[in-house]
Formats: structure tokens, sequence, C-alpha cells
């Protein structure tokens, strides 16, 4: 099984499967060796903690889950749509990143 994502965090992506397909958020985390990634305010669950500290309150708390890379897509920070991520080579000699729209062609980072 590959270990490599296409997304790091801090990227904005979109969903395009399941039940938050079409919501944006920022990558806050990723695992390459499970293929999945956590994004800011996307599969939100609901997790019942217990006090583990006197004065500590437990109950219901919401976070996010992970999910699998796959069904999240890139979204050019130039043109503002999803995108398949390319990889060139810049004038500087360093890998980047590039949108694989026709029209953009940017290059992230």
């Amino acid at each position: 099984m590959s270990n490599k994502v296409h997304v790091k965090s801090g990227d904005e992506v979109i969903v395009i499967q399941g039940k938050d397909r079409g919501k944006k958020g920022k990558v806050m985390d990723v695992s390459p060796k499970e293929g999945k990634v956590i994004v800011e305010g996307v599969n939100i669950v609901t997790k019942h903690v217990k006090p583990h500290k006197m004065g500590e309150p437990g109950g219901l708390i919401k976070a996010e889950s992970a999910l699998y890379a796959d069904k999240v897509q890139l979204v050019c920070p130039k043109c503002g749509r999803p995108t398949r991520v390319g990889h060139a080579v810049n004038a500087k000699g360093k890998k980047v990143r590039t949108c694989k729209k026709s029209d953009c062609l940017a290059q992230f980072e």
C-alpha cells in the first residue's frame, strides 16, 4: 500500500464524496500510513468523554473525525476550483505542486 497523500496540512480542500459532499475546509492533520486526513468542520462526530481530573466536566463533545484522503480534492488558491495535483520543477530547480486546470496552471507554494 502506498503511503503518499496528495494533500498537506494547511491545504484548502473540498469533500467530493460522502455525507459532507461539497463542504470546504482546511486540512488540520494528515496520516499517510492510514491514507486519511482530518478536515476542519467536516465529518463531525459526537464523543462521550469521561472526566479525568477533579472538577473537569465530562459529557458529549463534538469533534472532527478522519476521512479517507481520496474523498477530498485540493482547491486551487488562484482559480478557486477543485483540481488534481500536478508536479513541475520551477525556475529555481525546486519541485512544486501545480493546478491541472488548463486555463490556470498555478503553482502552489
